[in-house]
């Protein structure tokens, strides 16, 4: 069963399917995704690899708000189909950030 996972800051009916994000770590050639959360617009983030930007891309109505809130990702994981992480590689800066692991087969 697909689970959709609701973002609280995306605006009215702003959710997505947890089998998009899969479909997307995989489509990335890594086994994760970073969280890459930032109070700033869309044109200022710094992380165009991260969660938060390819939330606020395809799901939010207003693109300049954080989509990766502590709820999203608390969801996320209840799935079964992921692992909070911290200490991951941003393939954007190079440094340890936090994120998601995709968990194959999932827990």
């Amino acid at each position: 069963m697909d689970t959709f996972i609701k973002l609280p800051y995306g605006g009215p009916g702003a959710d997505f399917r947890v089998s998009e994000l899969v479909n997307h770590i995989r489509s990335t050639g890594r086994d994760y995704i970073i969280q890459g959360g930032q109070n700033a617009t869309l044109a200022k983030h710094t992380k165009p690899n991260s969660l938060d930007v390819w939330l606020r891309t395809r799901f939010a109505i207003n693109p300049d708000t954080r989509q990766t809130a502590k709820a999203v990702m608390n969801a996320l994981e209840a799935t079964g189909r992921f692992q909070v992480v911290r200490r991951l590689r941003c393939p954007d800066t190079g440094r340890l950030v936090n994120g998601l692991r995709l968990l194959n087969p999932p827990r």
